[in-house]
């Protein structure tokens, strides 16, 4: 065979190249999301030049500058339009900029300022050597109980990183959501993840069992991102393409111009339902559905309850959000399919979380089997399948965030002298020793009952009515049970902490700086103004609940 043949096996007399566009990015489109991803870059940053002295204010000011200033380009891209009217798709189709989409960052940004307040809060736990502490490790390096942790205690370190990955980790929960391509939604995924499975790692009491919690929810976060990816894979060999709009018209049969090539993925019906399948799977791990939930009491229990806290309520939010634009958007089509097993995943998250809950003895561990079963209430409005499908989750999950980082934020409150008293047996009789906490605590325990006159009422309502609208009466059956066996735990709680005498060797209840006071102050309005006059906010969230496409 002579060179030249040779040489043309793997090489064609190629085209003149033709000119590549360049790419056409929305920046006033994606300013929320920019705004965030600029202050994290400026916090690693401060980390590098900045004196360890004033560290802490420069990332604190940084953070909240940020956050509030995303919030106010998010106000400005909804009432510019662009969640009705001018919804639309923007940087080159991988990022949709429509009502639910602004709705759950507005959600996600007030959830992470609220949250900011409990990482920066530094009055809780005794001063060590003269210096304020917070929640997190001195020294994140150092092993617990080594010679070096004490001297990074006694120095006064602070780990300041805390809050650049709390940064990083809002960025990749605001285009989670927003999310128009399975790549784009694959890194949004994993930008949000990584900085949250190193912040559950940096409890300053207790460090071996957050490390503990760090490394279970690394291990679990891997599998399910794994099985996304491969999911992806899958529907991307399906459709020959990430772009939700074009795997959508795939499933549907109106894709515009069918090559040879697609016409036979086209026929492989086993490549979008495994694909499919392994997608939703990796978001219902994220969401905390059974039978994904395994890491949620572990994780819940051993991060710092800043963490916690912020992580409950906003990845709930992010992830509710990329799963309803999977449904919706990319597989209407499938609907048949995924509804059936939809339904018993709803069912078996809302019985198994509920059930649980009553054995457990930790409040952490018992907020988190709570938040499982929210899951399910939520899957409930997932289901339905209706325009009120979407806007009564969109609705639930604003109430239910800041519930829930006022409930973790009341924990942080009632301490020994390990530090946070988690066990029930500890919290018996703070009705009388500290009225007050107990008082907010029993709001917000009696909203996650769904108690008339608080938020938790108003999105149960709104989620089972829709979902009975759109045909699934009995799944609003087992929800009621499931919500009448929850109010049993929530109660007991409640029972406990006013009508139970306190130990004399009880634990305190910390005096917290006005950050503190400031988020539970929110968490309480927020629980009684949604429960009270939750009228605007559903209109609200019915008016953003109209996906792009």
């Amino acid at each position: 065979m002579s060179a030249s043949a040779v040489h043309s096996l793997w090489t064609t007399a190629a085209d003149p190249i033709s000119k590549i566009d360049t790419p056409k990015i929305e920046y006033a489109q994606l300013s929320p999301t920019l705004i965030v991803v600029g202050a994290a870059i400026v916090g690693v940053l401060i980390e590098a030049v900045v004196p360890r002295k004033s560290r802490y204010w420069a990332q604190v000011f940084v953070a909240v500058v940020a956050l509030i200033a995303s919030f106010a380009a998010v106000v400005a891209l909804a009432a510019g339009g662009y969640a009705t009217t001018k919804s639309g798709i923007a940087a080159m189709g991988a990022i949709a900029v429509d009502g639910p989409a602004l709705f759950l960052q507005g959600t996600i940004l007030l959830t992470a300022i609220v949250g900011l307040f409990t990482f920066a809060e530094r009055r809780l736990d005794p001063a060590a050597h003269g210096n304020r502490v917070d929640s997190f490790a001195a020294q994140a390096a150092s092993v617990p109980g080594s010679d070096s942790e004490k001297t990074a205690v006694k120095a006064g370190f602070t780990t300041t990183e805390v809050f650049p990955l709390l940064m990083f980790a809002v960025a990749g929960m605001l285009i989670f959501p927003s999310a128009n391509d399975l790549l784009t939604l694959f890194i949004a995924l994993e930008v949000f993840s990584l900085p949250l499975y190193l912040m559950c790692a940096l409890a300053r009491r207790k460090r071996l069992m957050s490390q503990e919690a760090a490394v279970k929810y690394f291990l679990l976060g891997a599998f399910a991102s794994a099985f996304t990816l491969f999911g992806i894979a899958l529907l991307y060999g399906y459709a020959g393409s990430v772009s939700y709009g074009t795997i959508a018209r795939v499933v549907d049969g109106t894709v515009a111009e069918v090559t040879p090539a697609l016409a036979n993925t086209m026929g492989n019906d086993a490549l979008l339902l495994v694909g499919a399948a392994l997608i939703v799977m990796g978001l219902l791990f994220k969401v905390g559905a059974v039978p994904f939930h395994m890491w949620t009491p572990d994780v819940y229990q051993g991060a710092p309850t800043p963490v916690t806290g912020f992580m409950a309520a906003a990845t709930k939010v992010a992830a509710f959000g990329a799963l309803l634009r999977i449904l919706y958007v990319v597989l209407p089509g499938l609907r048949w399919d995924w509804r059936p097993v939809m339904w018993a995943v709803a069912i078996v998250t809302m019985l198994g979380g509920a059930i649980i809950a009553i054995t457990q003895t930790d409040i952490k561990r018992l907020l988190a089997y709570s938040s499982i079963a929210h899951a399910g209430f939520i899957l409930a409005g997932v289901i339905a399948t209706t325009p009120d499908g979407v806007s009564s989750v969109l609705f639930y999950l604003g109430a239910y965030s800041f519930v829930t980082i006022g409930a973790f934020a009341v924990v942080t409150l009632v301490r020994d002298a390990g530090g946070e008293a988690t066990h029930l047996s500890k919290w018996a009789g703070l009705g009388r020793r500290s009225p007050l906490v107990a008082a907010v605590f029993a709001v917000f325990l009696l909203a996650f009952a769904g108690i008339p006159l608080t938020s938790g009422f108003a999105g149960k309502f709104a989620v089972f009515k829709a979902a009975a609208e759109g045909g699934a009466a009995p799944l609003v059956v087992v929800g009621v049970i499931s919500s009448a066996i929850a109010a049993f735990f929530y109660i007991r709680v409640i029972v406990l902490m006013f009508f139970s005498e306190p130990r004399p060797e009880g634990p305190t209840v910390a005096v917290p700086s006005p950050l503190t006071m400031t988020a539970i102050g929110v968490g309480v309005a927020v629980t009684l103004v949604l429960g009270v006059a939750p009228q605007y906010f559903l209109d609200l969230a019915s008016q953003a609940g109209v996906f792009v496409r």
